[in-house]
C-alpha cells in the first residue's frame, strides 16, 4: 500500500514538495484554504487587467531549471520566459534615474560613468559574488538545516570571514557614489533584512541580479504556478481548495493521527505544512509545539507590504517593467521597519508595469500598475492609512516621472498587513518570512522536521533556506527528501 501524505497549503514550496513526493510513490493530497491554488502567488483579474498578487520578480532561473529537470522537464515545457532589458530602473530624484541593463558590460560602463574607477571594483565584487553563488547553490542552500556541520567544507571555510562582515561594509569599502551603493544594496532586500545585518556572503544576490538577469514569464508569475500544478497533477497529486485545516491531531505518543478540515476529521499519519510555520504550530496542542510565542517575537521578520493593484486608462511613461523609487532616506525607512516599527515617514517604494512588456496583462492602450511599500510587520492597518499612502506615493510618482496619472486610475485594490494575516495566516502579517540574518541562517532557522511530533514536517520561507521564490522551490525539495529518508 502506498504511503499517504497530506500537504497544508499550495505555495511554491508545497507544490514543489508535492511533486517530489508523488514521484517517489507517495499518494499526495494538497489542502488549500483559499479558493485558488498558489499560496501568496495568486492572481487578481478585473476589467481585462491581470495582476500577480504576490511575487513579481523572476530571478535565479537556474534554480527553476534544476527543479523541472528533476522531473525530466524544462521551464519552457510550461511557460515562456523573456529576459528584461532593462532588468529594472531606479529613480533617485526628479528626472534622475538609472536603468540596469541586461548586459554586464553595459552595467560596468554605467558604473564608470557615475563614479570613475568603480567598474574595476564592481568586477572584483562580482567575481566574489559569483564564487559565493556557486558555493551557495552547490553546497549550502540544498542542505536541510539539520546540523551545523552542513556548512563546513573546504569552500565554505575559505569564505568564513564573509559571514562575519556585512553587505553594507563590503559594498561601501570601495564604492562611494550613493546611487551605486543603493543599487548594490538593493538585492539583499529580497532576503528580508537590512544590508547592515546581512552577511557579506549574501552578495551572491548581486550575481543573481547582474550576472543572471531579470526575467518575466509571459502571462505573469502565475504561469509558473500553473506549470507546477500541471506537473504535480501529471504525477498523481490531488488538490482540494476551500479546505481549511483547523487542527493537527496527535495521540498520547505524539504521533500525527489526523487533520481537522472544515470541521471534519481526516485520518493520516504523515503531514507536511507549507503554511506559515507559526500558524501551523498553533494548530497543535501547546504541549507539542516546538517554539514558544517568545521565540517568535524575538526573531527578525522580513517586512510586510502595502500593495496596490491599479488599472490605468492610458500608457504610463518614463518607467520600466520594474521600477524602484529610492529618492527618500533608505536608512530612515529601514529603521521604521526593523528598529522602531511604525508607518514610514517618507517610504521607498517599488512599482511594476508588466503591460509594458507583456500585452496580456492589460487591455490595449492601458497599463497595469503594481505598487509596493515595505512596512514593519504587525503595525496597525486601516483603510484610511492605506488611502493616505496611496496618495503619498502617487504624488511622488507624478513628480519623479514628470506626468499626471491620478485622474487616469480606473480602479485600485489594496492588500496589506490585515490581508496577509487573513489570507495566509502570516505571522504579524509579514510578506516574506523570516529574515536571513547571521543568527537566522541555515541550521539556526526553524527546523523542517518537528522535534516534538512524529511525522510532522514543515516547508517554506520560515524554514531553510529562507525567503524568496527560488528558496521556496529548494525548501520543497529538502522537506520531501527528509520525509522520504525518514520513512524508509
Amino acid at each position: 500500500m502506498r504511503k499517504e501524505v497530506y500537504i497544508i497549503g499550495s505555495g511554491f514550496s508545497a507544490l514543489a514538495a508535492s511533486s517530489y513526493l508523488a514521484k517517489s510513490g507517495y499518494k499526495v493530497t494538497v489542502l488549500e484554504k483559499n479558493d485558488s491554488l498558489g499560496g501568496r502567488a495568486r492572481q487578481y483579474k478585473k476589467e481585462g487587467f491581470t495582476f500577480d498578487i504576490g511575487p513579481s520578480w523572476y530571478w535565479m532561473p537556474d534554480v527553476f531549471e534544476r527543479f523541472f529537470a528533476d522531473f525530466d522537464k524544462k521551464p519552457s515545457d510550461y511557460y515562456v520566459l523573456d529576459k528584461l532589458n532593462p532588468g529594472y530602473e531606479v529613480y533617485f530624484g526628479e528626472n534622475s534615474s538609472l536603468k540596469i541593463s541586461s548586459k554586464l558590460e553595459e552595467i560596468y560602463q554605467l558604473f564608470e560613468e557615475e563614479e570613475k574607477g568603480s567598474s574595476k571594483h564592481l568586477k572584483t565584487f562580482l567575481d566574489s559574488a559569483k564564487a559565493n553563488y556557486d558555493t551557495a547553490i552547490k553546497d549550502l542552500v540544498y542542505q536541510p538545516g539539520v546540523s551545523p556541520l552542513e556548512l563546513v567544507n573546504t569552500t565554505t571555510i575559505a569564505r568564513v570571514s564573509q559571514f562575519f562582515s556585512t553587505i553594507k561594509k563590503q559594498v561601501r569599502k570601495n564604492i562611494k557614489n550613493h546611487k551605486l551603493i543603493k543599487i548594490l544594496e538593493f538585492p539583499v532586500l529580497f532576503l528580508g533584512a537590512k544590508p547592515s545585518n546581512t552577511p557579506a556572503f549574501y552578495n551572491f544576490m548581486n550575481y543573481a541580479d547582474f550576472g543572471l538577469g531579470t526575467w518575466h514569464p509571459r502571462g505573469g508569475m502565475y504561469k509558473v504556478i500553473e506549470g507546477m500544478i500541471s506537473l504535480a497533477e501529471s504525477l498523481g497529486v490531488q488538490f482540494k481548495t476551500n479546505a481549511n485545516v483547523e487542527k493537527i491531531i496527535t495521540d498520547t505518543s505524539k504521533n500525527v493521527t489526523g487533520l481537522l478540515v472544515n470541521g471534519k476529521e481526516i485520518k493520516t499519519n504523515l503531514v507536511l505544512s507549507g503554511a506559515d510555520y507559526h500558524h501551523t504550530e498553533t494548530l497543535l496542542d501547546k504541549k507539542v509545539r516546538q517554539y514558544s510565542e517568545n521565540y517568535w517575537s524575538n526573531k527578525t521578520f522580513a517586512p510586510s507590504s502595502l500593495l496596490f493593484y491599479v488599472g490605468f486608462d492610458k500608457k504610463i511613461e518614463n518607467v520600466s517593467h520594474h521600477t524602484l523609487f529610492f529618492d527618500s532616506d533608505f536608512d530612515l525607512h529601514a529603521k521604521e521597519i526593523y528598529d522602531n516599527p511604525k508607518w514610514p515617514t517618507d517610504p521607498l517604494f517599488y512599482a511594476n508595469f508588466t503591460s509594458i512588456t507583456d500585452k496580456t496583462s492589460a487591455p490595449e492602450g492601458k497599463e497595469a500598475g503594481f505598487f509596493l511599500i515595505p512596512l514593519a510587520p504587525g503595525i496597525v492597518d486601516t483603510d484610511e492609512l492605506r488611502e493616505e499612502y496611496f496618495h503619498k506615493i502617487l504624488d511622488r510618482f507624478e513628480k519623479l516621472t514628470n506626468q499626471k496619472v491620478k485622474e487616469n486610475v480606473l480602479f485600485k485594490k489594496s492588500f496589506c498587513v490585515n490581508d496577509f494575516k487573513s489570507e495566509y495566516n502570516s505571522y504579524k502579517g509579514n510578506a516574506y518570512g523570516m529574515a536571513n540574518t547571521l543568527l537566522q541562517t541555515a541550521f539556526l532557522r526553524p527546523k523542517i522536521k518537528s522535534s516534538k511530533v512524529k511525522n510532522l514536517y514543515f516547508t517554506g520561507q520560515l524554514t531553510v533556506p529562507g525567503p524568496g521564490v527560488p528558496p521556496a522551490l529548494i525548501s520543497g525539495k529538502l522537506a520531501s527528501e527528509l520525509i522520504i529518508k525518514n520513512q524508509q
